[in-house]
């Protein structure tokens, strides 16, 4: 008999000790902040233009949020469609781009972005050496 209740009571514990972990982890969950999404909604070759590629993304970016200095093998243009982005471009002052803006960012340039309070949504379009990796980090 004795055992049967140890049984029951480790049974009980157990149960009690998932209970409470799942609830911790759910409340992990909820007060972790959104992270940053880059989402590829084309991706295909340029008709007429050979070793050439079209890649169109969503990216939403959190509030408070600086993506890495990067370069890209071709020209990008960003619509920010939500919020504002600060545009950091090496050798030429920071730009500021609002809701309904379109920044044009050139062939290779290095560039960052940042978000305040508000985060962003952008739409960007992008024209780029086939193959080549869409963005270059640098150091």
């Amino acid at each position: 008999m004795r055992n049967v209740v140890r049984g029951c009571v480790a049974i009980g514990a157990f149960v009690i000790l998932s209970f409470w972990l799942a609830q911790a982890s759910i409340a992990d969950e909820s007060t972790a902040g959104p992270e940053l999404t880059i989402e590829t909604l084309v991706s295909t070759q340029l008709e007429g233009v050979e070793g050439t590629e079209v890649i169109v993304s969503r990216i939403v970016m959190p509030p408070n949020t600086t993506l890495p200095r990067h370069w890209h093998p071709g020209e990008e243009f960003a619509y920010v469609l939500e919020g504002s982005t600060v545009l950091r471009r090496d050798g030429k002052p920071d730009l500021t781009a609002l809701k309904g803006d379109v920044v044009k960012i050139p062939l290779r340039e290095i560039h960052s972005a940042a978000t305040t309070d508000q985060g962003a949504t952008i739409l960007v379009f992008r024209v780029h050496e086939l193959g080549k990796p869409e963005r270059n980090l640098v150091d």
